[in-house]
């Protein structure tokens, strides 16, 4: 991690530079060193108290970490990124903070504003009811508010804001059994964590807690005077006194606040008097990440995992596998590229549109998740429920069905040629490839890199429709296909998460792992709840997906994924393969490094085409996100049944370096037999790899 990206950790995280750390929250950059006051953190395993951590940067990595004391600290985590609320209703979110949690003056602030007999009423307040009405009858305008906090609190809470006689009866008649019923400590509590604060597009911000985070990027015990002074001026009217689009109003009304604490004690004069001068402090834009993607993907993996009796507890804390650089990458590559294609289709009215998933196979971790463009729109998520044509995605599963017959391999001649499928009545099937060509022989391996329709078509009908269906559902695929032909060429609805479910199981190996967004969910009291276990399915042997692995490293290399190293790092090494659906309605792309699987999709909502392949539209979206991810190189150690060869990648014979322009290298059996090209110093006649590449391995072990 470099020092650039350690100081952004932070920023996300809400931590201000400061020259002195005074308080949590703080941090201090002196030449290579990090001085941080970390705040107290909850963890799924443990709890954290406050400290000072002092960390020592080299290069490009950490070289160092040390305590307050000075004390070595082995490893440390920052705390975990606050990425939203579920609750039961719909719209609203919220942090909810015990009594502890709140600064002590906020409760006496918001009685010396808002409610000066809080103490003493049984819920209403007669007297200044008749108050605020003169003194917003001379003021000609609203300054103060009649209703108690009790009040406020049935009104927010369990009523509409009607203005009407009947409600305000309602409204006291509630007021008072709220205050018989529950002591004033209760009370204050609900007030601070339930009053409506201000609106985030669809999410209602409810909470001091959670308008702390929006309007200032920092916990409510972090706030100065100045800044919890303006959250309780808000509280007379969201809309009205919004600091972002009404400065000045927020500010006057702040300040009068401000004033109003003074004459009640609550605070020194000279304190509001300087706090008066201090601009608002609000960030320029909606502080606190929330992704609405990713929470719909929580909610639907907490439903599977748990059960629903255990989640109705309130105040659990759910610990996600969100990666914040991983969505902010995807989501900043998704927009970029969008935005690009859409300039290449300057007559059309509606904007494309695409989603991102990520993952780490190995765990079955989901990462990120990119529902749309617009990412903090909380409506029809297509990365879970965009069902879409997989195109050219299926091919992959194909030939490890193949490889799996036994009859296949990487160099195995198949024949790119014209097909003709006899359907029901007098229909026929007549594929076709991308480029309208016929190739003729060609190797396995360059059908799969380069896509080729018709011997892909050809392989399929071997091998036959079911066993081609029995793959897919094996990795995954929730609903068994429709067993026709078309099926070959992608002829198969999937949502994003579907299709990095059948990818999942081949980036980790061949084991099929439920692709999970929860990694704990601990009550309130601290206590894990029990998750239904999940089970790890190996799904197809380490041999067979070894060797389509390799293949899918030539995708990039030779074939359809080849312009994305214009973009990677020159040492990465990625498999993957492109997906167009019939007319380029849908532009897919899926792929993955030693640590990382990535799908993409972009088309249009209502299913026009959109002129673009997979590797025109969605590669290079994938291509951005991978490069962004600091991620690592597919190297998948070679399982010793099988050996390497290289062949000549357009006719699959066996070839060696320096004897043909275009040689690749595959993985095959060991007892594989690959034809040899003439004039490439081998036997004549078919050869077993077996000697050669045995011989050729032993070498290149013994040099390094």
């Amino acid at each position: 991690m470099t020092l650039p990206a350690l100081e952004h950790e932070l920023q996300r995280l809400h931590y201000r530079a400061a020259e002195r750390l005074d308080h949590p929250g703080t941090y201090h950059l002196a030449g290579e060193r990090v001085e941080v006051a970390l705040r107290p953190a909850r963890f799924a395993d443990e709890t954290r108290p406050a400290r000072q951590l002092s960390i020592t940067m080299a290069g490009k990595g950490i070289e160092s970490l040390h305590d307050g004391a000075g004390h070595e600290v082995p490893v440390l985590r920052l705390e975990p990124l606050l990425i939203g609320s579920i609750f039961p209703i719909h719209g609203e979110d919220r942090i909810v903070l015990s009594p502890e949690e709140v600064p002590p003056l906020l409760p006496e602030a918001l009685k010396a504003v808002e409610d000066r007999k809080f103490d003493t009423h049984h819920g209403v307040d007669p007297a200044a009811m008749l108050r605020a009405a003169w003194v917003n009858l001379r003021a000609r305008q609203i300054e103060q508010g009649g209703s108690t906090l009790t009040q406020q609190l049935v009104r927010s809470y369990f009523l509409s804001s009607r203005q009407t006689l009947s409600r305000k009866l309602r409204e006291a008649v509630m007021a008072m059994a709220l205050d018989a019923h529950f002591t004033k400590a209760d009370l204050m509590n609900a007030y601070i964590n339930e009053i409506f604060l201000g609106q985030d597009g669809d999410r209602a911000i409810h909470g001091f807690g959670l308008a702390s985070q929006f309007y200032f990027g920092k916990p409510l015990a972090e706030l100065d005077l100045p800044e919890l002074s303006l959250l309780v001026a808000i509280v007379r009217g969201p809309s009205y006194y919004d600091p972002r689009r009404h400065p000045e109003r927020a500010l006057a009304r702040r300040n009068l606040v401000l004033r109003q604490m003074a004459e009640q004690g609550v605070i020194k004069t000279a304190d509001a008097t300087t706090a008066t001068h201090r601009p608002l402090g609000v960030s320029s834009r909606p502080s606190g990440a929330y992704y609405p993607a990713y929470l719909d993907f929580v909610r639907r993996t907490l439903r599977r995992d748990y059960r629903d009796q255990d989640l109705t507890e309130a105040g659990l804390r759910i610990y996600t596998s969100l990666d914040p650089r991983a969505q902010n990458e995807s989501e900043r590559a998704l927009e970029r590229e969008l935005t690009r294609l859409d300039r290449q289709h300057k007559k059309r009215a509606e904007a494309l549109e695409g989603a991102v998933v990520v993952t780490s196979p190995q765990s079955g971790d989901v990462i990120a998740i990119v529902g749309g463009r617009d990412v903090g729109y909380d409506g029809f998520d297509r990365a879970l429920d965009a069902h879409r044509s997989m195109g050219s995605l299926v091919k992959p599963f194909i030939y490890l069905t193949a490889l799996e017959s036994g009859r296949y391999n990487a160099a195995t001649v198949v024949q790119d040629a014209p097909v003709d499928v006899k359907l029901s009545g007098d229909r026929h099937w007549t594929p076709e490839n991308f480029t309208h060509e016929v190739y003729g022989p060609v190797p396995v391996v360059r059908a799969l890199a380069e896509s080729l329709n018709l011997a892909t078509v050809g392989v399929g009908l071997d091998l036959g429709l079911p066993k081609v269906a029995q793959t897919l559902q094996r990795f995954g695929l929730p609903q068994p296909p429709a067993e026709v032909p078309a099926m070959l060429l992608g002829a198969v609805d999937v949502a994003p998460i579907e299709a990095a479910q059948l990818f999942n199981g081949l980036a980790n190996g061949g084991f099929r792992n439920p692709l999970r967004a929860v990694r704990a969910v601990i009550s309130a009291d601290g206590k894990p709840l029990k998750a239904f276990p999940l089970e790890v399915t190996p799904v197809a042997s380490p041999e067979v997906i070894y060797q389509l692995n390799r293949m899918l490293v030539l995708v990039m290399d030779h074939g359809t994924g080849r312009s994305a190293h214009a973009v990677l790092p020159p040492e990465l090494v990625v498999a993957g393969k492109s997906g167009t659906s019939s007319d380029y309605r849908d532009s897919w792309f899926a792929g993955f490094s030693g640590s990382h699987l990535v799908v993409v999709w972009v088309g249009y909502d209502d299913n026009e085409p959109t002129g673009f392949t997979g590797s025109a539209g969605a590669l290079p979206v994938w291509s951005r996100i991978m490069a962004g991810l600091d991620t690592s190189s597919w190297n998948a150690p070679m399982p010793e049944s099988l050996v390497q060869v290289h062949i000549e990648y357009p006719t699959g014979l066996r070839a060696v370096p320096g004897c043909a322009a275009d040689i690749v290298a595959v993985a095959v059996p060991a007892d594989a037999t690959v034809p040899p090209r003439p004039g490439c110093g081998f036997p004549d006649g078919p050869s077993p790899t077996g000697f050669f590449d045995r011989a050729e391995q032993w070498l290149r072990s013994v040099v390094h």
